[in-house]
């Protein structure tokens, strides 16, 4: 029997999300210019707002939840602006966390509900996954890992996938979260320190740095992973 294709229910996801973060976007231009608010006093947008930052956090974590249907939107630029909207980096980084576990949690029970065939349709939609092959045989949190630390496939459409492949939860939320939690943490520090661009400049280079640093080690993490898995495939065989 023939996997069913899921072509038509990922293109209406996407436009869907689209719209509504087309939607989200146009409101904040229109509340930029009512207020009269520039790109220096952003973080007080919140004073605007009925409601305040309970308002904004809701926002930004139903927008962290409807982007995962886009499945390739950048996770980093919804952590950073976040951040850079939010009072300190204590409370941005606690709605990015909830932000990444709903995301990470709900395209993941959609491919469980699909099934293969999702893979299968995703595999003709985005080329990218053929780099999953050479996790093939890999423990399944490792991979989970892997992929989510390295960035080697966007953060929600891997979530996806991970779910029609039929992957554990519990693996799979281990290894997601413990490889989203350094991209959270940096780009929630990178928001926050845009914030002092205007007094001290210079502070712009320590999460620039520590980015490049982690990009180095997550790559040599995935290929160490990846040397691994072949090692151990080329044993059985």
């Amino acid at each position: 029997m023939a996997e069913k294709n899921y072509g038509k229910l990922i293109k209406a996801l996407q436009i869907i999300s689209g719209i509504f973060m087309l939607a989200m976007v146009v409101l904040c231009i229109y509340l930029t210019q009512k207020y009269n608010i520039k790109v220096s006093n952003i973080p007080a947008l919140s004073e605007k707002i009925q409601g305040g930052t309970l308002t904004l956090a809701f926002g930004f974590i139903l927008f962290s939840v409807v982007k995962s249907f886009a499945l390739v939107f950048p996770p980093a630029v919804v952590f950073s602006i976040c951040a850079y909207m939010m009072p300190n980096y204590w409370i941005a980084l606690i709605i990015n966390i909830i932000s990444v576990f709903l995301s990470l949690s709900i395209p993941y029970f959609l491919g469980r509900f699909t099934g293969s065939g999702m893979v299968d349709t995703l595999k003709q939609k985005f080329k990218a996954l053929k780099k999953l092959d050479d996790f093939a045989g890999a423990n399944e949190t490792e991979m989970t890992f892997a992929v989510k630390l390295s960035g080697v496939l966007p953060g929600d459409l891997s979530s996806l996938v991970f779910g029609a492949m039929g992957i554990s939860y519990k693996k799979y939320m281990i290894g997601a979260n413990l490889g989203t939690l350094p991209l959270v943490i940096v780009y929630t520090l990178f928001g926050t320190v845009l914030k002092s661009v205007g007094e001290q400049p210079w502070v712009v280079a320590i999460p620039v740095v520590i980015i490049v640093v982690f990009v180095l080690i997550a790559g040599l993490i995935t290929k160490k992973l990846i040397a691994k898995t072949k090692a151990a495939n080329a044993k059985k065989n």
